[in-house]
């Protein structure tokens, strides 16, 4: 299957602004000299899908009923991979992946995979993201299973990334900026040497920090990116042929 064989589905809406950054960044990252060497997309960006931080925290699946309505109609387009530029989101990932038939690939693996390819690996590893991604454990099992130390920001730096989100949201990265620089540098006074930006509206304002205090950023969404290139580009599986007899 050959790129143009595929059709990408993007699950975004998730929120609006990050969806954008994450098709703007496929679109940059493809190796291409021509409009035509580009992937076909279909988005399907729903923002009224109810608050996916406050459904995980209180334990509800208020969110899941519109993803899987998103998912389905990208599935009825034909997508043959799909993905869901949203970390809280990836909770109901399992779920999806059931419910619509599409074959997702996975922010968090990635991410993880990444991580277990840079020299240093078994470093400490920091996480920014949103009170529900945090509480989930998403990032945490799995990097935890792989011998990573895993660094949790306290409250006060919490406090920091909930309005870095918001700012963000709210059409405001610069604003957004000034409250990650703050998370950020009170990670860099942990045992992380890498923080993971496990939000997506977080890149948005990573573009304006002044200083990562000598901290790796990591972007799942570049991560991301590059697996739709990958898996896209990837020569079909050999075909198996009974031996005569």
């Amino acid at each position: 299957m050959s790129g143009h064989d595929h059709l990408v589905g993007i699950l975004g809406g998730m929120g609006p602004a990050a969806t954008a950054e994450f098709y703007t960044k496929l679109v940059r990252r493809t190796p291409v000299t021509r409009d035509q060497d580009h992937l076909r997309v279909a988005i399907w960006a729903d923002p009224t899908v109810p608050d996916r931080v406050g459904a995980v925290l209180g334990g509800t699946t208020d969110p899941y009923p519109a993803m899987l309505a998103g998912a389905r109609r990208l599935r009825d387009l034909g997508a043959t991979v799909a993905v869901m530029p949203c970390h809280t989101a990836h909770v109901f990932l399992p779920a999806l992946v059931r419910d619509s038939g599409l074959r997702f690939l996975d922010m968090v693996a990635e991410t993880v995979a990444e991580l277990e390819r840079r020299p240093g690996a078994s470093g400490g590893v920091g996480l920014l993201g949103t009170r529900a991604t945090l509480a989930s454990g998403l990032y945490q099992r799995r990097l935890r299973e792989e011998r990573f130390d895993v660094v949790l920001p306290e409250e006060p730096a919490q406090l920091q990334v909930d309005l870095a989100i918001r700012k963000v949201k709210q059409g405001n990265p610069e604003a957004a900026g000034r409250h990650l620089d703050n998370a950020v540098r009170a990670m860099a006074r942990t045992d992380a040497r890498t923080i993971v930006l496990a939000c997506t509206e977080l890149p948005l304002a990573a573009r304006h920090l002044t200083s990562t205090g000598g901290t790796d950023l990591l972007d799942p969404t570049d991560l991301l990116a590059d697996a739709v290139i990958r898996e896209c580009s990837a020569p079909p599986p050999a075909a198996k042929h009974r031996k005569a007899g």
